[in-house]
């Protein structure tokens, strides 16, 4: 499927100079890329992205800098639907696997396999969210990849400049 809409995200603000980075992801690996694969993980609303930074915790939300993201990406596999995911062998269980303990015990998380399966045909994955107290319609869009340009074009929204250009924003 082509996804066309805005996604956002919340960042530590120590990062936002490099929004569109998903090295942060690949340091040690996240649910749906392994280690030094980048990813970049966007949620489809405000909620989501709160959600998802604060692991659903929100009495212990740590500041963040929020972000938009005007996103136009061709060859997203969409698992929010069910037929898509029999069609691609894909369950909401191995999806939701716990791949933090996994890494934790030095096991491969089941759920990188969802990398594994499709990342040579598609630049990403729409995939429910799994952070707890995420209602059912909270969604995330995970890319392997994206760009500047079409077909996996992926602009931050920051019109007026203020996202930070580098670190020395925080001496």
């Amino acid at each position: 499927m082509r996804f066309q809409g805005v996604c956002y995200r919340a960042h530590d603000p120590r990062w936002a100079m490099s929004p569109l980075s998903g090295e942060g992801a690949a340091i040690r690996g996240a649910r749906f890329n392994p280690k030094s694969i980048p990813a970049l993980y966007l949620s489809t609303s405000i909620e989501g992205a709160i959600i998802e930074a604060s692991q659903g915790f929100g009495h212990k939300i740590h500041p963040l800098t929020i972000c938009s993201y005007e996103v136009d990406c061709e060859a997203i596999a969409d698992l929010t639907d069910k037929a898509v995911q029999e069609a691609l062998g894909i369950s909401l269980e191995l999806m939701g696997s716990a791949w933090a303990s996994a890494l934790s015990e030095n096991k491969r998380p089941a759920s990188w396999t969802v990398h594994d399966k499709l990342r040579d045909e598609y630049a990403g994955v729409l995939v429910p969210s799994f952070a707890h107290r995420a209602g059912p319609s909270a969604s995330n869009l995970v890319l392997w990849k994206w760009g500047t340009d079409l077909p996996h074009k992926v602009q931050i929204i920051d019109p007026t400049g203020r996202l930070p250009k580098n670190q020395k924003s925080w001496e």
